[in-house]
């Protein structure tokens, strides 16, 4: 969980306190972006498995469109889930797009529009995120609704049976 808040932490902290202490704009634009993408990397393949029992991916097929792929646990692995983990999951994935959205106000207000590409960046992979994992986790409510009925039917229709084979 730990690596899970480490880079989206660095990169906003680096963001902030980078006025500050580093007078380069392409040297934060540079560390921003890779803390950010590190972030984006962390949260979509292992925070996201480890913490909600979710992993999302994007391919685009022979016919060049784009298909999004989706995994989820089993019922059993989902239901040990620590439901603290999965509230700080998803808080944390839509504070920090809100955070980074306040940052690109507050860049558009001071007329730093160099600062506003930094914040697009970040805020698109934060955005990203969101997207995957919302789609992701529709997908696999979908999912678990249809393998309980699939349950339910071949129970009741087996149930059904025995009751006329008794005979």
């Amino acid at each position: 969980m730990s690596s899970f808040l480490l880079f989206q932490a660095a990169a906003l902290a680096f963001y902030m306190l980078s006025a500050f202490f580093v007078d380069n704009f392409v040297i934060i634009f540079v560390v921003t972006v890779l803390l950010s993408a590190l972030d984006f990397w962390v949260v979509k393949n292992v925070s996201g498995r480890i913490l909600v029992g979710l992993r999302w991916w994007n391919e685009i097929n022979e016919d060049g469109e784009s298909v999004w792929k989706f995994e989820c646990l089993d019922q059993e692995s989902l239901a040990r889930m620590n439901k603290k983990d999965s509230w700080l999951f998803w808080w944390t994935l839509y504070l920090t797009a809100v955070v980074w959205i306040f940052f690109g106000i507050f860049s558009l207000i001071r007329f730093h529009a160099d600062y506003v590409l930094v914040v697009g960046v970040c805020l698109i992979l934060s955005i990203a995120n969101i997207v995957g994992f919302t789609k992701c986790r529709k997908d696999a409510k979908k999912q678990l609704q249809a393998f309980a009925t699939q349950n339910l039917t071949s129970r009741l229709s087996s149930t059904i049976q025995s009751a006329f084979t008794v005979v």
